[in-house]
């Protein structure tokens, strides 16, 4: 059985008609093949820069297309780079709603490399893919990801190493901090809560357990209202330190933030999250 908010979490309600939600997933999907076609034929000879600009741009772009309101709270963009951002995992949406703030190279499971057009889509982003439960594999992807960090890029991983349904969250684990600690950099904690506007859980993006990506996806395109929080906890110091220790931290951050933020917006009381 699933652990539930404070405040009853909002499951998909009543859909959108239709209509609507089939027009929604008709423009998603045009979308999905055009970043296809940039990151095939324009990423190859782009600068760094340049990628992210339209990482960023077409993030953006999609979050509209799905009427998804994001709002940051804290210092998103804190040190240029030499960045490892780790966030709680609810949604494939959440890679989406990240680099709609602040494109990052992702750390992501092998299997979905072989995603149709998706899979595509994030190798052409510069995704590093690992094979999760084999440690050369985890020791391979932490020396590409260090080489990463030293050029002055970022990366963002989830240290939970699966998704939950956003009402509760699982243990850190370090494995994956090791990269920032070598580099000398920083690791941003970064809290991700989906709701429906009003503050109350919404259950709409979940990707976890039995659900497909399918389901999860026209599941959002059917929502009337959904929104979502970014919460920044201050940047963490990785150098001299061991990733166990980072990857509480972290964790107790994002927790703490998410805390602050059901309290916030608790029935009777009034304004944001704290930041």
């Amino acid at each position: 059985m699933r652990r539930r908010s404070p405040r009853s979490p909002s499951s998909t309600g009543r859909p959108v008609a239709f209509p609507v939600r089939l027009w929604r997933a008709t423009r998603i999907s045009i979308h999905l093949v055009a970043g296809l076609a940039t990151t095939t034929f324009v990423f190859p000879r782009a600068s760094a820069e340049r990628r992210r600009s339209h990482i960023l741009r077409w993030s953006r772009k999609l979050l509209r297309l799905m009427n998804v309101e994001a709002r940051v709270h804290g210092a998103i963009d804190a040190h240029g780079g030499n960045v490892l951002i780790v966030a709680n995992h609810v949604s494939w949406l959440d890679i989406v709603v990240l680099n709609a703030h602040r494109p990052a190279r992702f750390v992501a499971k092998s299997e979905l490399a072989d995603w149709p057009v998706v899979g595509r889509l994030i190798r052409g982003s510069g995704t590093l893919f690992i094979e999760r439960g084999r440690l050369r594999d985890t020791e391979r992807i932490n020396r590409r990801a260090a080489e990463v960090l030293a050029s002055g890029d970022v990366i963002a991983v989830f240290p939970e190493g699966t998704t939950t349904d956003g009402s509760t969250m699982l243990r850190f684990h370090g494995s994956l901090l090791q990269p920032v600690v070598d580099a000398e950099g920083h690791v941003l904690p970064v809290a991700i809560r989906y709701h429906d506007g009003d503050g109350v859980l919404s259950l709409a993006p979940e990707y976890a357990g039995d659900t497909s990506f399918a389901a999860s996806f026209w599941r959002v395109c059917g929502e009337r209202r959904l929104a979502v929080d970014l919460i920044a906890a201050p940047a963490l110091a990785a150098r001299t330190r061991h990733r166990r220790d980072l990857a509480r931290e972290a964790e107790d951050a994002i927790r703490a933030a998410l805390a602050r933020r059901d309290a916030a917006t608790a029935p009777g009381t009034r304004g944001g999250p704290a930041t």
